[in-house]
């Protein structure tokens, strides 16, 4: 893999997104790798990857180029402003991002919970460019549904109320700016965000890591993607993934996205792969590396073979590759 390019985009807006991306060297002949655009999840930034961007080009073993950035209001990214607090900001900022830093080649969109939204919602807003360039699809411990099935481990009704109190407090959140006086209280915290996205078995650094990625997080983006998220339904959005190679995958003890949310998901992608992982809570980037991973190679590899195989008709299809040449 060549040397790392840290680049700050600058978007339209004028909105400065910390980006860093791992180039997988030259071209093979003359064609782009395939990139693996790496989306992390609310509250968190690009360190969420950090396994991934480790372990994939051997894993892998071939040319792959890896972007992962934080999202806007994210680790050392611009904050937000209040109404740009949303998924379909998120969206955009990923169409300007792949415009400037990813301009050609195939892409593989992979997401953790929000950032598994913000891709939704791409497909979405972008849909000719996605089905152009995207060749497949990771979505990890995310929902197509919002915060409709999010139950903190406690029964429904209990569910219900924290869901309220949480909307309630995000809204002031929301309209406390960049301030992030959180950060000195992580250590005190850091019991409830082991509770809260991991499952049985946790390591301290996993929540040292945890801790120290919502410490970055200003009180803005934490309260103002809120809203966002609860509004989220992407259900039917989902058609536009179908045909590509998409694997789905959650732990079973997630109380933010739980298993329920996965099975919506791959219901209406029936040839997605889903893994649910036993025993694991939210964070899987972190607590099942080698899934999360493995789950990225594998669809890396059934894209390649879905290309190649397109390919092939082509060069059999002499009429194919005259619309080919002349379009």
């Amino acid at each position: 893999m060549g040397s790392v390019v840290v680049s700050p985009v600058r978007l339209k807006d004028g909105a400065r997104l910390y980006s860093v991306l791992h180039p997988a060297g030259p071209a093979v002949r003359g064609r782009p790798p395939v990139t693996v655009v790496l989306l992390h999840g609310w509250t968190l930034d690009n360190r969420l990857w950090r396994q991934q961007i480790a372990d994939l080009p051997a894993r892998l073993g071939a040319p792959v180029q890896l972007l992962a950035f934080d999202l806007r209001g994210h680790g050392r990214s611009s904050a937000t402003h209040g109404a740009d607090a949303t998924l379909e900001q998120l969206a955009d900022d990923l169409a300007e991002v792949l415009e400037q830093l990813v301009p050609r080649g195939p892409i593989v969109l992979a997401g953790h919970s929000l950032g598994g939204m913000a891709i939704m919602e791409y497909a979405h807003r972008h849909a000719a460019t996605f089905e152009r360039r995207v060749v497949g699809i990771v979505l990890v411990a995310t929902s197509a549904e919002g915060s409709s099935r999010t139950s903190y481990g406690l029964s429904p009704r209990l569910a219900r109320v924290m869901r309220v109190l949480e909307v309630q407090g995000a809204g002031l959140l929301a309209r406390s700016g960049a301030w992030r006086p959180h950060r000195r209280l992580m250590p005190l915290l850091a019991p409830g965000v082991r509770w809260l996205v991991f499952g049985h078995r946790v390591d301290t650094s996993w929540v040292a890591l945890t801790a120290s990625m919502v410490g970055n997080a200003p009180l803005c983006a934490i309260g103002g993607f809120r809203p966002s998220v609860d509004l989220h339904h992407r259900v039917e959005t989902l058609a536009a993934m179908r045909g590509l190679p998409v694997a789905v995958l959650v732990g079973s003890l997630d109380r933010l996205t739980p298993p329920a949310c996965a099975e919506t998901i791959a219901r209406e992608l029936p040839d997605a792969e889903l893994v649910v992982c036993d025993d694991a809570g939210h964070m899987l980037p972190i607590e099942r590396p080698d899934a999360v991973t493995g789950a990225i190679v594998s669809v890396i590899r059934r894209a390649a073979r879905r290309r190649g195989s397109a390919a092939a008709r082509r060069d059999r299809d002499p009429v194919e590759r005259a619309h080919e040449v002349s379009a």
